[in-house]
């Protein structure tokens, strides 16, 4: 029997995470992550510590006599994946806060806080898995539900991390776990899912950005790959390499953002097809 701390969203995932792991005989125990209030008038409040969550994953943990806490990180959050987010955007990119903050706060704050706390493992409801190989070391491994799997937003993990870390949910599909989660009759069975920034959950990135950090909407030229200036931009955050409509422009052929040059604060716009955005990111 292991003593494991399981990361709890209040959705399907992490509760059957939870109570699977209990019906092992695991020592468990839950936690959510409190990271973000939202706005001041609660309009835009986050889906990640909503209320509504925390609810769902406290009703789930009783149900199963599981002790359950919230965590406060909204500091850590805010320095490892707000500004990320704001930075990544004024340098030109399109970040992934999914990375940073499974980076930075699942799986490096988390994950020592458990280690601290005397847990053998740190358990989430990703879709994902985890094998030891003969050697001893650990290989991530795709989720078995093509749809659903994200070893990709893993891949930064390490080999003492990996060693420390439960996936349950890797070898099951979508389907076969809204399933299990019912024939427990656990509270969060047909929560539905979100697709959308946890932190943004409207999936306006631009009101956002424009609340957090209005300096970086600067207008500016838009010039095509002769060098001339055939319009002028918004702000750079509202455009992305490879757009071609809501560019505002009127032009005998189409027109694709090529590039995004922060230094001058241009966007360059041309034809044929746009380069990827390693080669078309241009830093400050």
């Amino acid at each position: 029997m292991a003593k494991v701390l399981v990361a709890m969203s209040g959705g399907v995932d992490s509760s059957l995470v939870a109570v699977l792991l209990k019906e092992q005989g695991h020592a468990v125990t839950g936690v959510t992550m409190h990271l973000w209030e939202g706005d001041d008038e609660g309009i835009h409040e986050s889906q990640c510590c909503s209320l509504e969550m925390v609810a769902g994953a406290r009703q789930v943990c009783a149900q199963y006599d599981i002790p359950y806490y919230v965590f406060n990180y909204q500091r850590d959050f805010r320095k490892h994946v707000i500004q990320y987010f704001i930075e990544e955007y004024a340098d030109g990119a399109t970040p992934n806060p999914c990375l940073a903050c499974n980076r930075d706060l699942k799986f490096r704050v988390l994950l020592e806080r458990a280690r601290k706390l005397g847990f053998d493992y740190l358990a989430t409801g990703h879709y994902a898995r985890v094998q030891q190989e003969a050697g001893g070391s650990y290989s991530l491994l795709r989720g078995v539900d093509p749809r659903k799997d994200q070893s990709y937003v893993l891949h930064m993990l390490q080999q003492d991390e990996l060693a420390r870390i439960l996936f349950p949910l890797g070898g099951f599909d979508k389907p076969t776990v809204r399933a299990m989660a019912r024939e427990r009759k656990l509270a969060t069975a047909d929560r539905p899912e979100s697709q959308d920034i946890c932190f943004i959950p409207d999936n306006d990135y631009r009101r956002f950005l424009n609340e957090e950090a209005p300096e970086i909407f600067e207008p500016g030229p838009i010039v095509n790959h002769l060098g001339q200036v055939v319009g002028e931009h918004r702000g750079l955050p509202h455009y992305t390499i490879g757009q071609r409509k809501g560019l505002g422009l009127t032009s005998s052929e189409p027109l694709y953002v090529t590039a995004i040059d922060t230094a001058r604060n241009v966007l360059l716009v041309g034809r044929p097809a746009p380069p990827t955005v390693a080669t078309a990111r241009l830093k400050r």
